[in-house]
């Protein structure tokens, strides 16, 4: 795709930045990228048989360490529409057959004729403009079976002016303007008005990067 669906957002990521985004994010957290995302991954209780959809999934960086606690029952389903994340995700499972990447968008309705136990999404979805991230908290709920769990890594709430001179700067540099917007928003609250329940929230790096672990209702 030559030209972004959100011209604002940053979340669609082509040339370079695409081709190193694993390394770019090592980079733009200061080196802290790598262990919150084990330590978030290890949060979520992924069962040893868990069926997990992980929208926007990137390079399978994340899916990599998630199928480190699957057995050989587990399967991931990956979404994304970036051919070089593709790339990517392939060559990390191209021996791994619990593992398939689907080209799909995930800011539109979609539908997988599977429901899942786990549905995932990691700093994604506070790059798309506000009304769009509930069509993709639409496609996690329908894709979820009851009870099952949904996990949105991400940014928590908090005040940007408020931020130490030097994380404030970087996020205002990496950042889109829909991420601005994302970090001023009661994401609990929104979880539950749209039919989830049982709202957890687990903190990293110094409490900006947030994983929400919300239920399907019953």
């Amino acid at each position: 795709m030559n030209t972004k669906i959100y011209p604002d957002s940053g979340v669609e990521l082509k040339g370079f930045i695409a081709k190193h985004y694993d390394a770019a994010m090592n980079a733009g957290t200061l080196g802290m990228y790598r262990g919150f995302i084990k330590r978030a991954v290890y949060d979520m209780g992924i069962r040893p048989d868990d069926h997990i959809l992980d929208l926007g999934c990137g390079t399978g960086r994340n899916a990599k360490l998630m199928a480190g606690y699957l057995n050989r029952k587990g399967r991931i389903t990956g979404l994304d529409i970036s051919e070089h994340m593709e790339r990517q995700f392939q060559q990390h499972f191209k021996v791994d057959k619990r593992v398939e990447f689907i080209n799909r968008r995930i800011d539109r309705p979609f539908n997988l004729q599977k429901i899942y136990d786990k549905v995932f999404i990691s700093f994604v979805i506070h790059g798309f403009p506000h009304d769009v991230r509930y069509t993709v908290l639409q496609n996690a709920y329908d894709h979820l079976k009851q009870a099952g769990s949904f996990f949105i890594l991400d940014y928590a709430e908090f005040d940007m002016d408020t931020m130490p001179a030097l994380p404030r700067s970087v996020f205002k540099k990496i950042e889109c303007r829909y991420a601005f917007d994302f970090i001023k928003h009661d994401w609990k609250t929104i979880l539950k008005a749209n039919g989830f329940e049982n709202v957890r929230e687990y903190f990293y790096f110094r409490r900006y990067v947030r994983l929400l672990h919300a239920e399907k209702k019953r």
